[in-house]
């Protein structure tokens, strides 16, 4: 039987719906402590004091900490694209000298009880002397830290890429094209909020952090050297996720504090941020400046790009170094040829809340830069927008098609792709020429309505490796044993598939165990896409390792070949059915020599490119400036489905998401660095009355070379194009070509555009 392909429920959901999930929140210990944070009122400004003596007063108040006490522990480094000129930008655990955004850990508390604990960090007083911040990452740049790092300033890092004569295309262009646009700063809020237990075991002097997730083996090696512990005394072990979008499981200065507490007092500590300490103080992302400008001809071909954007940083540099403003180097150009191209990323620092990684990092971005882009030159020369794609669109026959530089330090090179043939299919099954013409009789009857598409080129399956053991037990079920973590995108169900399929077991029959540091030495988390991928692609390995000794140790059992035998549900075999053993026989006579289990290894130092199409139908309503999203497409080429539900279900979230940071979420901040949107009454998430119905159309075109199984990652293309499609499909309602060019289209925002603005 075939399990890969199949749209097969997830195993994953039992103790979620049923009650019996085990969340950081629900982890408890006996004697348990509990932390709060004290954090900075104030955006930019000079520490003078913090006084603690009327909190360390109130009853139930263990410890109180400032980094006057925690002085010895360095900053938090960098997980991902650290450049050398980064150091003196990353975020230490609490603040020193200065503090640098509304949020900023400036002391800790730990208490008996959480309401102590509030009550007492309620009492810390902050003596700031408040300087003007710095809110605009367009703006000239400013002092990082003055008086700490003299002549340091705001502008960290410019990330340049390029490739071809640029002056060239200039002097050949029909036109240039000139286009600034903006995306607002949003990020993803995951239902559950940070948080963790660390327990500290007093006999074995060692400590075990409860709750981490997505890159646990990363976080309990940056902890460690942060701590001075040496290997094996801390372990991370991951549970229940609530949501995890690139923003939850990395490495924040809180991870690390209740760790140190727990080291510091010899007893459990137990931290739970509330919703606001999420908004002010959880990675923030998005928040970009594009400035193109495109050398064209008179077909609409793209003869040459210029680029400036300037990615609004935050306060400090955390662990994702450089990756966001690098993706969107990397991925500007998306699916087209473009044979010139020229860009410089700017990283911006101010006193916002530090910004990260969020589902596409860099791509919803880039993508709504070079789609609105497409649609201006469009505009300019009179064309379709459909055509001045099909005529920039790379060919099937140019794949692999390498952009000439590197971006997250691999080789960027388009692996396979069928970019004409996926934009052919998209407009047929909208009807695409028969749907314009009912748009314009609506529109002729006074309705604003109108479609908008975004073609958009992912990544996933970045590397370096990733290590699976399994084993089969004496029953003849299977535990899989792997160094990914699980955020709720169906970790447990892929990998059982992939390896059900070689083993032909029963899915219900394999467990797979994940983000446990003690179980496994190596791995690497989940982030990029890469898990089905890189983890899939070990679990194939290690399933077929473990396969050839099943067959060899049971061919000598029944005095036959591996070659006369067959595995089918869980049993092996002989081709006429004469005989047969169970697996789990196997791994019996296999006891007294380690068992019966398999190990894979799957590397790479390429990533695989899957792509993807969003179109949009949406109606505003010129009254309200009201957006309702009639009709929305995903055509999307994932080379090979393991799972397809599943797949579909991650497009539709993203979807959910992409309408968000396109009509609603926005951080805000007055003049002084406050921000205005610390709770859910001004941080806008869309609702069920938002999201629309997602006709997905998954297309398997394209399978990836690089890897066994043929698959590229599916987490992320439901989010890309949003908001290029949404914009696209407004401008058309409200027959008004290039009139959106900011994030989120806000009623107020679409009310200037109404009335004439942009």
């Amino acid at each position: 039987m075939s399990f890969v392909g199949r749209s097969l429920r997830r195993i994953e959901d039992r103790p979620l719906l049923m009650g019996q999930g085990a969340f950081a929140a629900d982890c408890n210990w006996p004697s348990q402590l509990h932390m709060r944070v004290v954090r900075s009122p104030v955006a930019f400004g000079r520490i003078l004091g913090v006084e603690t003596e009327e909190a360390t007063a109130l009853e139930g108040v263990v410890a109180i900490w400032t980094i006057v006490d925690l002085d010895h522990l360095p900053p938090i480094d960098f997980r991902q694209m650290g450049l050398e000129r980064l150091a003196p930008y990353r975020q230490f655990v609490l603040a020193r000298d200065y503090v640098r955004y509304v949020g900023e850990p400036v002391a800790v508390v730990v208490a008996v009880d959480p309401y102590v604990a509030e009550d007492a960090a309620d009492l810390v007083f902050c003596d700031i002397e408040e300087l003007e911040p710095q809110l605009d990452a367009t703006a000239e740049p400013v002092a990082f830290m003055p008086d700490v790092h003299p002549g340091l300033m705001s502008e960290p890092a410019v990330i340049r890429r390029g490739y071809g004569d640029l002056d060239a295309a200039f002097a050949g262009a029909h036109i240039v094209v000139e286009l600034e646009v903006k995306i607002g700063r949003h990020t993803g809020v995951p239902m559950e909020t940070r948080g963790g237990l660390c327990v500290y075991d007093t006999e074995k002097d060692t400590l075990r952090l409860y709750g981490a997730a997505k890159v646990p083996h990363y976080n309990r090696d940056a902890i460690s050297r942060m701590l001075g512990l040496a290997a094996g005394r801390l372990e991370l072990s991951e549970g229940h996720v609530g949501g995890g979008f690139g923003i939850r499981g990395e490495l924040y200065p809180e991870d690390v504090l209740v760790c140190a507490a727990a080291l510091r007092l010899k007893r459990p500590v137990k931290w739970i941020e509330d919703r606001r300490e999420h908004l002010l103080a959880a990675n923030h992302s998005r928040d970009q400046v594009y400035r193109l400008k495109a050398a064209v001809d008179s077909r609409g071909f793209i003869l040459g790009l210029k680029a400036d954007f300037f990615t609004d940083q935050g306060a400090y540099v955390r662990t994702h170094g450089t990756t966001v403003t690098d993706l969107s180097a990397g991925l500007l150009p998306g699916p087209y040829v473009i044979p010139a191209y020229d860009v410089a990323g700017h990283i911006r620092l101010t006193n916002k809340t530090p910004a990260g990684t969020y589902r596409a990092p860099g791509r919803y971005e880039s993508t709504f830069a070079c789609e609105r882009l497409i649609d201006a030159i469009a505009i300019e020369l009179g064309l379709s927008p459909v055509e001045v794609r099909r005529v920039n669109l790379i060919s099937e026959a140019a794949m692999p098609f390498d952009r000439g530089f590197e971006t997250l330090g691999t080789r960027v090179v388009y692996d396979s792709g069928k970019y004409a043939d996926l934009l052919e299919r998209v407009l047929a099954h909208l009807d695409y020429d028969r749907l314009q013409q009912q748009l314009t009789e609506r529109r002729s009857r006074g309705e604003l309505v109108g479609l908008g598409l975004g073609y958009f080129v992912e990544k996933s399956g970045l590397g370096p490796q990733d290590l699976v053991r399994m084993r089969v037990d004496l029953r003849g079920d299977i535990e899989i044993v792997t160094g990914v973590a699980s955020v709720g995108q169906g970790v447990e169900t892929a990998l059982a598939q992939i390896c059900a399929a070689t083993l032909q077991v029963p899915i219900e029959r394999i467990r797979v165990i994940h983000g446990q540091t003690d179980r496994i030495e190596i791995g690497f988390g989940a982030f990029a896409s890469r898990v089905t991928v890189m983890a899939g692609s070990a679990v194939k390995i290690a399933a077929e390792a473990l396969r050839a000794t099943a067959l060899e140790v049971a061919a000598r059992l029944l005095q036959a070949t591996p070659e006369a035998l067959r595995l089918s549900n869980g049993m092996i075999e002989t081709v006429n059915g004469s005989a047969s053993l169970s697996l789990g026989d196997v791994a019996a006579h296999l006891e007294e020599t380690g068992g019966l289990t398999g190990e894979g290894r799957f590397a790479s130092s390429h990533m695989t490119y899957p792509y993807g199409i969003h179109a949009a139908q949406v109606r505003v309503d010129p009254a309200t400036c009201a957006v309702t999203i009639e009709r929305y497409v995903v055509a999307y080429d994932v080379g090979r489905a393991v799972n397809p539900m599943l797949i579909e279900g991650q497009i539709v979230g993203g979807v959910a998401q992409g309408v968000g940071g396109a009509f609603l979420e926005e951080f805000v901040y007055d003049e002084n660095g406050q921000p205005l949107a610390a709770s859910f009454a001004d941080y806008l998430m869309p609702t069920c009355h938002e999201v629309p119905e997602v006709e997905v159309l998954l297309r398997e075109d394209a399978p990836s070379p690089l890897n066994p199984l043929g698959v590229k990652g599916a987490g992320e293309g439901g989010i890309n194009a949003a908001g290029a499609a949404l914009a696209g499909a407004i401008d058309a309602a409200i027959q008004k070509p290039g009139a959106v060019a900011q994030l989120p289209i806000t009623p107020g925002r679409l009310h200037a555009i109404l009335r004439g603005g942009r």
